[in-house]
């Protein structure tokens, strides 16, 4: 299917977006809206408890966020009006079946025109609550699948997974799909159902012990960790992913084609709808601030560890590619890795590097004006042993110190000292659930990505991860973006 028939395809289309206030979901709707204008309608499910508080969000998050300005110069006093008559925000809630909604109508008139679905919602918190994790990464997946079950005119679901199911597996990870109850260390059978039911088990247990909200969430996510690591996972966020891609394979109809689109580190837009926009801080974020920010000048990861990373419009552009191979086609199930270490390798010291070369010549300014310098070297600390090593020596000695004077004083610097050991443990925290992703090498095989360049090369669905040079991303897209609309607010 070529570019343009692409476009015409989604001409008086259908689609139904989960997640639709989530960072790719707004990218994915901008893109739609922009090179089909005669999309029949979009229905965006936003969490929220009526119609009029969806309507609010999908305007307050969604549209007027700096992604639409494109979109709003083509249609300018019209675009409300053109935004009225094709996004319908659906207020519900992914962890409920029919997603909470009641209206029959509204359920009906959904059922009856969907043609395509793309599943983006999502918890994607390394350590978040295993109630809450489990609810919508995966048990939120079941009752999708229930839905398009019901939809006559559904032809294909897109959803959107991430290559870090892989877990912890070092080599080449291919596009494969798991097995209903396979775990990645082989050591106990996965049972959904049992997860639900320990979750909840877990969560009465607190309830009698009259846990107070913060006890609940400590536990819940300490719960979490536990069965992760149990089955082979290193964190409940590619845990509760990885069977929620179970789920899907179990529970979808036979007659509608699935596409599992796993991304790997997702960065700002390479060039759609302008270069470098992002929203929050991500995953590699964090280091990028905390450096610029001269918080740290050492980083817990391998030198020579490939950094899998790929731009956020390329990610969409598959999406779409992707909707075209397989819409009107035999009925296929397809994985596809989109990312970059098997294309297009970029390694950790690379990245070190442009770092550090960037806020050297764009130092951020501190709250005084006065520019913030940073240092001008970046330790990498390879392992788990050296990073502990450091971060005893340069941290926890100190704090052990100054916690006998603060006795001595009286605990007149109490306040402090519980701040600092609170950050300390953190930082062990955060070190223990992003090891993966910066001490093991892990390529991702993009063997069925690759076979979509041969339906489009062209410029609207841009994909070339080939093409990218990481130092120009990095330097004057990337982090220049993360400045602007991150690190600036």
């Amino acid at each position: 299917m070529e570019m343009e028939s692409i476009i015409e395809y989604l001409e008086n289309k259908t689609i139904l977006v989960t997640g639709a206030t989530g960072f790719l979901a707004k990218i994915f709707v901008e893109k739609i809206l922009r090179i089909q204008p005669n999309i029949n309608k979009l229905f965006l499910l936003i969490r929220a408890s009526d119609s009029n508080l969806a309507m609010h969000r999908l305007h307050t998050e969604v549209l007027e966020n700096d992604l639409f300005k494109n979109i709003k110069e083509v249609h300018k006093t019209n675009f409300q009006r053109f935004i009225s008559e094709k996004v319908i925000p659906v207020a519900g809630d992914i962890r409920l079946q029919n997603f909470g909604v009641t209206k029959i109508s509204l359920l009906n008139e959904m059922r009856g025109q969907i043609n395509v679905v793309v599943s983006s919602a999502a918890t994607t918190k390394f350590d978040e609550r295993y109630d809450v994790a489990l609810a919508i990464n995966t048990l939120g997946v079941e009752h999708l699948s229930c839905f398009v079950n019901e939809c006559p005119n559904m032809k294909l679901l897109l959803h959107v997974s991430t290559a870090f199911v892989s877990g912890e597996k070092s080599g080449i990870i291919f596009e494969i799909p798991f097995k209903m109850g396979e775990t990645l260390n082989d050591k106990n059978h996965l049972d959904i159902r049992e997860e639900k039911r320990v979750t909840q088990e877990r969560h009465r247990q607190l309830i009698v012990e009259k846990a107070n909200e913060e006890a609940m969430s400590s536990a819940m996510t300490d719960l979490g960790i536990q069965r992760a690591k149990l089955h082979g996972w290193p964190n409940v966020y590619v845990f509760t992913k990885a069977m929620g891609e179970m789920l899907l394979l179990k529970r979808l109809r036979q007659d509608v084609s699935l596409v599992i689109l796993r991304p790997t580190i997702i960065a700002s837009t390479y060039k759609e709808p302008f270069p470098g926009w992002i929203e929050g801080v991500k995953t590699m974020d964090s280091f990028i601030a905390a450096y610029g920010k001269g918080m740290t000048s050492c980083f817990l990861a391998h030198p020579n560890k490939v950094l899998d990373i790929i731009p956020a419009d390329m990610v969409i552009n598959v999406m779409i590619i992707a909707m075209g191979a397989h819409i009107n086609k035999p009925v296929s199930m397809t994985i596809y890795h989109v990312g970059s270490s098997m294309s297009n390798p970029l390694k950790i010291s690379t990245f070190k590097n442009c770092v550090i070369e960037y806020f050297a010549k764009h130092p951020l300014k501190s709250q005084q004006g006065n520019p913030i310098i940073t240092s001008k070297t970046i330790r990498l600390l390879s392992s788990m042993s050296s990073f502990n090593r450091y971060m005893v020596i340069r941290y926890v000695i100190p704090l052990k110190v100054f916690k006998y004077l603060n006795i001595l004083l009286g605990r007149a610097f109490n306040a402090w000292y519980l701040d600092a050991e609170r950050k300390i443990n953190i930082i062990f925290r955060l070190a223990s659930l992003y090891k993966p992703y910066v001490l093991i090498n892990t390529i991702y095989d993009d063997a069925n990505l690759n076979k979509l360049h041969d339906i489009s090369e062209m410029e609207t669905f841009f994909f070339d991860v080939k093409s990218l040079n990481w130092e120009d991303f990095f330097m004057n897209i990337h982090i220049p973006g993360l400045v602007k609309y991150a690190l600036r607010k």
